[in-house]
């Protein structure tokens, strides 16, 4: 039986450490595998940095390749979990012509539907923050591209999972040995 891909959200407990990004990442490129998002920042635990990607591939593959990562000296853990057991957001900015908030009504309206809010607005232009699922942020997207969006980006995941993770716990354990 073949295994269907999946979306997976990964997530890797590490040292801080030069050339890290690029050794996770030439994991995931050996095996031809696009990294669909990337987010690093500080975790809950202190000196310790987090990873968030986002994949599409087989549970089997994912098993494989969180073992390669742990392999790296500077990978504390790393974990894989489905859509369904995290919370997650992503967040973006659009940057707009300013003459469109004032000359079309529907901008407003499409911004205060959206829940996203105006982060600044100046003679030349104005610049709209939203922050959701992916499905929000894109659909936001299409409705903004038929006004002309002078810029956009879009962040990395970010998640928490439903149930507990334990990884303070586990570091707590292992620097107190």
């Amino acid at each position: 039986m073949n295994e269907e891909n999946k979306l997976y959200t990964v997530s890797i407990y590490t040292e801080n450490n030069i050339g890290l990004l690029n050794r996770i990442s030439a994991i995931f490129q050996r095996r031809h595998i696009n990294v669909e998002s990337l987010n690093t920042s500080p975790s809950e635990i202190e000196g310790v940095s987090r990873f968030t990607l986002v994949v599409n591939m087989t549970e089997d593959n994912i098993k494989r390749i969180i073992g390669q990562i742990e392999k790296q000296v500077e990978v504390i853990k790393a974990y894989y979990h489905t859509e369904e057991e995290i919370i997650y957001q992503e967040s973006c900015i659009f940057k707009m012509k300013s003459n469109l908030l004032f000359d079309e009504r529907q901008i407003q309206n499409i911004i205060k539907e959206s829940n996203a809010r105006i982060v600044t607005v100046n003679r030349d232009f104005f610049v709209i923050e939203k922050s959701g699922r992916k499905e929000e942020i894109e659909l936001l997207h299409r409705e903004l591209s038929a006004f002309g969006i002078m810029q956009f980006i879009r962040s990395g995941r970010i998640a928490v999972t439903k149930e507990e993770m334990k990884i303070s716990t586990m570091l707590e354990e292992a620097f107190q040995h």
